[in-house]
């Protein structure tokens, strides 16, 4: 469980941590080991175990932190080092809890001044949602240095689970698809409380059970009672490289109408949209109806695993919006907003124009 300073999510942190200790407690551990990095202040950060004997949880201090580098590559893979020296396994997964922006590099959010933008963790009086790192850019990290920080300590993950918003896009699903051969994420903003760890944290553990993952995410957040929304994907990062190369086919073969842009389901709470479902953005773009099925079932054997809500919330405008058509993933190809504007520059972009 990886939780880098996020300014405003401690108390939730501390949830997440009993909560998923609650699920040991009633599972055991059967050869696994779980540990922690937890940022207490924007300086400190603390790394321990948690064990479980006869029910009973206990946290085991393994090392302690003074301004801990976890915005850089090198940083991130000193603590993975730090963790295998600790806990050496043939196998490793990893939960990130922090806020979160998608794909957007830490640079267009830090000059967003010029763009007067409101981001969505700046609204007060409404109910909170949760940036990868903190709510201001120096506790903020890039997918792709998160890539390269997992690569250079020689793991890759069997999943990468995003506690944070706005994590399931393509963008970011293809960032890490040498890195981690499943990404569990929410294409939406997640509640402040984040993931249900006393429900899914048993099918964390061991042998992963992805349908369940999503059962227990829907059923906790179907009836939640602050805000009764959620959205869940898992990505099967192995399918990735042969949907790009479909996607590089329709590009080559269609231009998006910019009139349809309305028509599209937004999963955000942006204006103009930034993160729009993937599936229905392409059902808009292409024409060849084989070409389009053949889409789609490739889609469907990348994005295995979904759940959502009638309806997601952003924080952004306090409100929610009803889902019309959910593919598990979003896209950011037909977003006018500034902040997409570094789209192009995005390895996906790349590989499918």
């Amino acid at each position: 469980m990886y939780l880098p300073w996020s300014t405003n999510l401690t108390s939730n942190f501390y949830t997440n941590i009993s909560d998923m200790e609650k699920a040991i407690s009633q599972k055991g551990l059967n050869g696994e080991r779980v540990i922690v990095f937890m940022s207490t202040t924007s300086e400190k950060a603390i790394l321990f175990e948690i064990t479980c004997k006869k029910g009973k949880c206990e946290q085991v201090t393994l090392k302690e932190y003074n301004n801990p580098p976890f915005t850089t590559a090198e940083g991130i893979t000193s603590i993975l080092n730090d963790v295998k020296s600790f806990a050496p396994a043939p196998t490793y997964a990893m939960t990130i809890g922090c806020h979160g922006m998608g794909w957007l590099p830490v640079h267009s959010t830090k000059g967003r001044a010029r763009t007067s933008i409101r981001m969505h963790w700046e609204n007060e009086g409404v109910p909170q949602t949760r940036y990868f790192g903190g709510t201001t850019s120096q506790y903020q990290t890039d997918i792709t240095t998160l890539a390269e920080g997992i690569a250079d300590a020689g793991i890759k993950m069997e999943y990468i689970l995003f506690d944070d918003c706005y994590m399931s896009t393509i963008e970011v699903a293809y960032d890490l698809r040498y890195v981690t051969d499943y990404l569990i994420g929410s294409t939406c903003e997640i509640m402040a409380y984040g993931m249900p760890y006393s429900i899914i944290g048993k099918n964390l553990m061991g042998e992963p059970n992805y349908q369940a993952i999503c059962d227990g995410f829907y059923s906790f957040y179907s009836t939640y009672e602050e805000m009764p929304c959620g959205t869940l994907g898992i990505t099967n990062c192995a399918e990735l490289d042969h949907l790009a190369a479909i996607m590089k086919e329709i590009n080559n073969r269609y231009t998006f109408d910019p009139s349809k842009r309305n028509q599209l389901q937004p999963l955000d709470g942006y204006y103009p949209v930034i993160f729009y479902d993937y599936g229905d953005y392409v059902a808009h773009l292409c024409d060849d109806t084989s070409l389009l099925k053949e889409f789609k079932e490739q889609l469907e054997r990348t994005v295995p695993y979904k759940t959502h809500t009638e309806s997601y919330y952003s924080m952004n405008t306090g409100t929610t919006t009803p889902i019309k058509t959910f593919s598990g993933i979003t896209v950011s190809d037909p977003s006018i907003n500034s902040l997409a504007t570094d789209k192009t520059e995005t390895n996906w972009y790349k590989a499918t124009h």
